[in-house]
């Protein structure tokens, strides 16, 4: 059974693999064996990752973060993982105050802010798993992929998986959390009744077995582990 992923890059960051050792992630292999174990079936047809470029200004580490999110970045491609990026606005704007978590938030108390958003993700995921959907049709029997898997935790793709469900109902949709095991969430109800299976989160385990080596050959330079992760 061929496989589409199609992986929204901030959410997989930071619900699984931010705070840990396991960032240098061959997603790859990862999702290939995730796939696996849900269906031995499954053959991994294409990986699509979705992102933003990090801003040096607001990272944690400044322009080391840019610097390894573009070196993780090579590390992806050399494995044939396609890169589709988003934006970020960053405007100014206007927030409640906050005190305590016993007040609660009031327009009267405001203070100004700078308000980041990531944009273009979700259309562009969207828009990718719609597009591949609609192609199959017109493929050789052998090429046609027959499930698309969304790797993302975001309820704003619950229109776009119930529209594959709508007008293609002969391709299998599946929803990988991007959870790490132990941490208590409630799964996203929107998404799971829209896919056919979903996997609620990853063990630690399964992201020790699927890291990169920390030098990874490219066409040009090495791209080399960043020494913080």
């Amino acid at each position: 059974m061929r496989t589409a992923f199609f992986v929204d890059g901030y959410n997989l960051f930071y619900g699984l693999i931010a705070g840990t050792e396991f960032k240098w992630l061959n997603l790859r292999s990862l999702l290939a064996h995730v796939a696996h174990v849900q269906d031995p079936s499954s053959e991994l047809a294409s990986v699509s990752y979705f992102t933003s470029g990090v801003k040096p200004d607001l990272a944690t580490r400044g322009v080391l973060s840019k610097q390894a999110q573009d070196t993780y970045i090579r590390a992806l491609k050399t494995t044939g993982v396609e890169v589709i990026w988003g934006r970020h606005r960053l405007e100014p704007g206007r927030a409640p105050r906050f005190v305590d978590k016993k007040t609660p938030a009031s327009r009267r108390d405001q203070v100004d802010i700078w308000q980041l958003e990531e944009k273009e993700t979700d259309v562009n995921i969207a828009i990718s798993m719609y597009r591949l959907a609609a192609r199959q049709a017109s493929l050789p029997e052998a090429e046609r992929i027959q499930q698309l898997v969304l790797v993302s935790a975001d309820t704003d793709m619950t229109p776009a998986l119930r529209a594959l469900r709508e007008d293609f109902p002969d391709l299998l949709i599946g929803v990988i959390l991007p959870h790490r095991e132990g941490i208590k969430r409630e799964p996203p109800g929107s998404l799971e009744n829209y896919s056919h299976w979903m996997r609620r989160f990853i063990r630690a385990d399964e992201l020790k077995a699927h890291q990169f080596p920390n030098r990874v050959p490219t066409r040009k330079k090495p791209a080399d582990k960043p020494e913080y992760w």
